[in-house]
């Protein structure tokens, strides 16, 4: 498979120690199959932090995924399981510390949208069942996969 990494500038190296902490399902690398939202990403990052839009293109092959290879967790949609795990993750008070065990996650991207939400519940405004009824009217879910280890990394290759 063809994964995509938006971004201000080319990435010949991965360095996962360069990854943002607290995301949706850790501190690593994120990559999309859907090019459209990896160019959206470069975008808004070449507008935020200068440089030029880059996609950035790598090869995967995603029987690593099933074959024991790699520790793999999937969630597809909107789920009261992926919701606690974002907030686990968001939450976490030491991200140079996964609070997971997995190389690849796979899920849905908790976007602005979704971000007011997952605070609402995390304040306690919202029960977990609105919280999720809230989810099923956004339109559209874009799906990401999180690159963790560096292990997972080794799967991937720039093309």
């Amino acid at each position: 498979m063809i994964l995509y990494h938006g971004s201000n500038i080319a990435i010949p190296k991965i360095d996962l120690r360069l990854g943002n902490p607290n995301k949706d399902f850790g501190k690593g690398f994120y990559l999309t199959e859907d090019e459209d939202q990896a160019r959206r990403i470069a975008m808004i990052r070449a507008r935020t932090f200068g440089g030029d839009m880059t996609i950035n293109k790598y090869e995967f092959n995603e029987t690593c995924l099933t074959n024991g290879e790699l520790k793999f967790k999937k969630f597809i949609g909107y789920t009261k399981e992926w919701a606690e795990f974002v907030c686990e993750n968001r939450d976490n008070p030491n991200p140079e510390e996964q609070v997971h065990e997995y190389d690849v996650v796979y899920g849905p991207i908790a976007n602005d949208n979704v971000g007011l939400q997952i605070r609402k519940f995390q304040n306690g405004d919202i029960d977990i069942k609105t919280f999720l009824e809230r989810l099923k009217f956004l339109k559209g879910i874009t799906y990401q996969y999180f690159f963790g280890t560096e292990l997972s990394i080794s799967k991937l290759h720039r093309i």
